[in-house]
């Protein structure tokens, strides 16, 4: 079944710079990644700013700095409704109509709530009066009649009362519970009619994640987890990745999601290496560890050719993870020590030398003789105590753009879409 199609209206589009914008262009890229088409139409702006694959309609009366919309904002702002306002919106309503019926819905960032061009705004509820939009939803960042800044600019009357008047026809979506509750107070509806629908980050611009690490950050499922724990080490007896497998499962049982990936490969060409890495797959297989711990060796775009990453991918999984844990046996040295410390990633391992010369107590340390089920609450204690940690895997989990996008406004853009 093909995707709904979705049109994203505003007076501007990227490459114009302003917070609006930003979530714009946010979403044209969510939506294409997931697979639904877009379209952004606004005043002014560019299509080789969009995603690729956006489609860009410039309408350029809808541009609150355009010479026409200007000098009708001027002339409303005296509290005077100019005689050429009707003319204004009827050709906003001739411009946009047989554009905006293309699309399954139509999201309009701030038109319902903001003065700056108030023809568009009569030209969208005239387009709605007569069937033309199919489905509507007003995205709403900013009130005028709301705001102590501008509040000043409208009249009670129209074309003024258009920013706070309600429509049973319109799916209203604002960014926070408190802006939830000051536009239905302006708009005098329920909370429960106006959706909140907070904004969110990409990782990928956000971590600096090269290509071929998100895609490995994505097969590994890391993004949504609750705990991630890093190995950057390759696999032999002296790393004690046993001990990691049992503190996994102690995680697990004690109803956490964890994931623990290590990074190094087996030697392929060493009999003795292999069978070690295949008894830790059998171990992994009798703790029922098989999705919570992750070989990147095995992790690949072909699951059953040996995969192999660089030290720029590394980097992209040290800046994913919540904890690098090394349980080794023994250490000449210990550089993830201090690769966590540069990446401020809360390292926690056995008293080895980078731990215990250079860690200077910032270090947790551990003894493999103890229990793993005490070291996993150790650590879970650890990371709950720091209120960073705490909000960053809250983010990561919950508030990446392409989780709301899923969780949020796939469902929205289905729902009505299909009736």
């Amino acid at each position: 079944m093909a995707r709904p199609a979705t049109a994203i209206l505003h007076y501007t589009a990227p490459p114009i710079v302003g917070g609006v914008e930003a979530v714009i262009q946010a979403h044209a890229r969510t939506f294409l990644d997931a697979g639904y088409p877009v379209a952004v139409i606004a005043g002014r702006g560019g299509g080789a700013s969009l995603p690729p694959g956006a489609e860009f309609v410039s309408i350029p009366d809808m541009d609150s700095q355009h010479p026409r919309a200007a000098h009708l904002a001027e002339t409303l702002e005296w509290g005077e409704v100019p005689p050429d306002f009707s003319e204004a919106v009827t050709r906003l309503v001739k411009a946009l109509s047989p554009v905006v019926s293309r699309f399954d819905n139509v999201m309009i960032h701030n038109i319902f709530t903001k003065h700056f061009n108030l023809p568009l705004t009569a030209a969208l509820h005239a387009l709605l009066d007569e069937g033309v939009i199919h489905h509507c939803i007003a995205w709403c960042h900013d009130f005028t009649w709301a705001s102590p800044n501008s509040r000043s600019k409208v009249r009670p009357g129209y074309p003024w009362d258009l920013l706070r008047t309600y429509r049973a026809d319109v799916t209203y979506v604002v960014v926070s519970q408190q802006r939830q509750h000051t536009l239905a107070e302006l708009l005098g509806c329920s909370s429960e009619q106006i959706r909140v629908i907070y904004n969110g980050v990409d990782p990928v611009t956000l971590l600096g994640l090269s290509a071929e690490g998100y895609a490995l950050v994505s097969r590994l499922g890391l993004l949504d987890r609750e705990l991630v724990l890093l190995m950057p080490v390759r696999v032999t007896r002296a790393k004690n990745i046993e001990y990691a497998l049992h503190m996994v499962a102690a995680l697990k049982a004690r109803g956490c999601r964890p994931r623990l990936v290590v990074t190094g490969p087996p030697d392929p060409h060493d009999a003795y290496s292999m069978a070690y890495y295949h008894s830790l797959q059998d171990l992994r297989r009798k703790l029922n560890v098989v999705e919570e711990a992750r070989y990147v060796f095995e992790s690949g775009p072909e699951p059953d050719w040996p995969f192999f990453i660089d030290d720029r991918v590394v980097g992209d999984l040290f800046r994913v993870s919540d904890v690098v844990f090394m349980p080794s046996h023994r250490e000449g040295f210990g550089m993830p020590v201090l690769e966590a410390g540069l990446a401020g990633v809360p390292m926690v391992c056995t008293d080895i030398p980078a731990a215990s010369e250079i860690g200077d107590g910032s270090v947790m340390l551990i003894d493999t003789t103890d229990d793993p089920a005490i070291t996993a609450n150790r650590i879970l204690k650890r990371i709950e105590r720091n209120p960073i940690s705490r909000l960053r895997r809250r983010v990561r989990q919950r508030y990446t753009w392409s989780t709301i996008f899923r969780r949020d406004i796939a469902p929205l853009l289905e729902r009505e879409a299909h009736g």
